[in-house]
């Protein structure tokens, strides 16, 4: 098996690299459900208020950084 095989050259056990990528699956999978969850709350903040800055607000904002122009923070509006 592959696993085996990757193990030996490794140095590990096959049960030490399974469990390894399982915690590394598990905690990729809980930042992507966090990452959603934030998203969703955005959305909901956003159908809320209104609030929001545009796409060329934001891209002017980057675009600044680290000139000597830097621009503040663009402020969300609606």
């Amino acid at each position: 098996m592959k696993i085996d095989h990757l193990a030996e050259t490794k140095n590990r056990t096959a049960h030490g690299l399974m469990r390894e990528a399982i915690e590394i699956y598990v905690d990729k999978e809980e930042k992507r459900e966090a990452f959603r969850q934030a998203t969703l709350a955005a959305w909901q903040e956003f159908q809320e208020t209104g609030l929001h800055v545009t796409g060329e607000e934001m891209d002017a904002w980057l675009e600044s950084w680290g000139t000597e122009n830097e621009l503040p923070a663009p402020v969300c509006h609606t």
